[in-house]
């Protein structure tokens, strides 16, 4: 196990994690996805919802579907997808908490990610920016009187 400590340290910080990192890339390793690549896309959402989240199924909205036939007659079908939700709930619901039981979860659009290699899935009320906090880290940021800093790490 390698601890990172760039945030502290710079490069240094994180070079016995990206040796860790490689290390374990070369180990053989046995990796497959819930799904098949060459499945329809709607079927490797499902697969995702039952066989990851623990839910009952995907259900694509009228666009998302259209999305979905546009993409696989593009040839973009065998992709891998990436389901973008919240981080509250396995759901795409944020106010539904933890690991709620029988739910379905809706995909309302579709994207090609081409340089990623993946589709993206968008779920809710999702948007693609990254994931931030409730309250910034900088609210505990501090520098007091003689000029030395607090709350960075």
């Amino acid at each position: 196990m390698a601890l990172s400590q760039v945030w502290a340290k710079g490069g240094e910080g994180g070079i016995k994690l990206a040796q860790e990192v490689i290390r374990l890339c070369e180990e053989p390793s046995d990796f497959r996805y819930s799904y098949e690549l060459d499945q329809p896309i709607e079927k490797k959402l499902n697969d995702i919802v039952t066989k990851i989240y623990g839910g009952r199924r995907a259900v694509l909205t009228a666009t998302a579907a259209k999305q979905a036939k546009e993409l696989e007659a593009l040839g973009y079908g065998n992709m891998p997808i990436c389901v973008a939700k919240t981080q509250y709930s396995l759901t795409d619901d944020a106010s539904r908490l933890c690991a709620p039981a029988d739910f379905e979860v809706t995909v309302r659009n579709l994207k090609v990610s081409a340089g990623a290699g993946f589709i993206v899935a968008l779920t809710g009320e999702i948007m693609t920016m990254p994931g931030l906090p409730k309250v910034p880290a900088a609210t505990k940021i501090d520098v007091d009187a003689d000029g030395v800093i607090s709350g960075l790490f």
